[in-house]
């Protein structure tokens, strides 16, 4: 465990120049007092590490000293490769740099760590769209990250749902996101960030002009609460249903959850939940497929919407076709 510290202590400051003490404990989730001691013990280890007293001061590396990468564990060699996904790398237009990178970090792996991160490139592969979806076609994202990296601003034309659905815009982009398969750009300006999809941006332009995004925009943060506030906005109704055993084994995300919340078994082995709906249209094709294996009880629109749709059915089936 010291071990492993030690050698973040040696990146961070690498990576980050000067540190306070009071940083590489934030840093390491440690008291102060641990990283005077780690300090001390890189001292004894001949690593060329000194500090500034004053205001200003903190601890920082002698110029040009660089560590290697022998401190690597297993599994953290492992995950490097493992991260490394090829498909979304190739389409920003960073695939030969990837392999390039992936086959320098192989080349400084110790001869054990290698042959566990080999292992684990042949026997692990990540493919991150699902079944039923097909790639998009992203033209201009290799464009678009050049902006977000370069901080430069964009002209587009977007196409978007509701009418005008062709519409120009000028964008300061301030990160892209990989959602399920898909690109998304998170860009400004304006009080808050908008989100678009990239494959529906139908041409683009680099403005010969650079911005700064806000200091405190952090695009972690900042797509982690959208996602928060896109289901917010998607689940605005309930649903008061009966599902057999097989119907509440096939429930999957905010559906799930509610029936766990909510779920209340009954004697004929069925459950009776609460579940979060988007619409009526929505609820009905959802519920439909579900078939027998589910009764909605309220709302009455509802229930009374699957209700003529079930006697059209049966009056469809109920004769030979002609």
């Amino acid at each position: 465990m010291k071990s492993s510290r030690l050698l973040s202590i040696l990146l961070l400051l690498q990576t980050r120049g000067r540190l306070t003490a009071a940083q590489l404990a934030a840093e390491l989730e440690v008291s102060v007092r641990t990283v005077y001691r780690d300090i001390e013990s890189l001292h004894a280890a001949g690593v060329p590490l000194y500090g500034d007293a004053g205001h200003s001061g903190g601890y920082r590396l002698l110029a040009g000293y660089r560590t290697r990468l022998t401190g690597l564990n297993a599994g953290e060699a492992e995950a490097l490769f493992l991260s490394g996904i090829p498909g979304p790398a190739a389409q920003l237009g960073l695939g030969p740099a990837l392999a390039a990178a992936q086959l320098k970090l192989r080349a400084a792996l110790p001869p054990e760590l290698r042959a566990q991160a080999d292992r684990m490139r042949s026997r692990f592969h990540l493919d991150a769209p699902g079944w039923y979806a097909e790639d998009d076609d992203v033209p201009h994202l290799p464009h678009v990250a050049d902006a977000v990296w370069h901080s430069r601003a964009l002209d587009i034309r977007y196409r978007r749902w509701k009418e005008p659905t062709d519409v120009d815009r000028r964008l300061e982009p301030y990160g892209l996101v990989l959602k399920a398969g898909r690109w998304y750009l998170v860009a400004g300006p304006g009080p808050e960030p908008r989100t678009y999809r990239v494959d529906q941006i139908l041409e683009l332009t680099l403005r010969d002009e650079q911005f700064q995004p806000p200091d405190d925009f952090d695009l972690a943060r900042h797509w982690q609460r959208h996602q928060t506030d896109f289901h917010a906005r998607l689940h605005q109704d309930q649903a008061l249903v009966r599902l057999s055993p097989h119907a509440a084994s096939r429930l999957t995300g905010a559906a799930a959850r509610a029936l766990l919340a909510t779920g209340t078994p009954e004697p004929d082995g069925w459950t009776r939940a609460l579940l979060p709906i988007e619409s009526l249209d929505h609820a009905h094709a959802t519920f439909l497929a579900l078939a027998t294996d589910i009764e909605v009880l309220a709302p009455p629109r509802l229930r009374a919407r699957l209700a003529e749709t079930s006697r059209i059915l049966a009056a469809r089936y109920a004769s030979a076709p002609g």
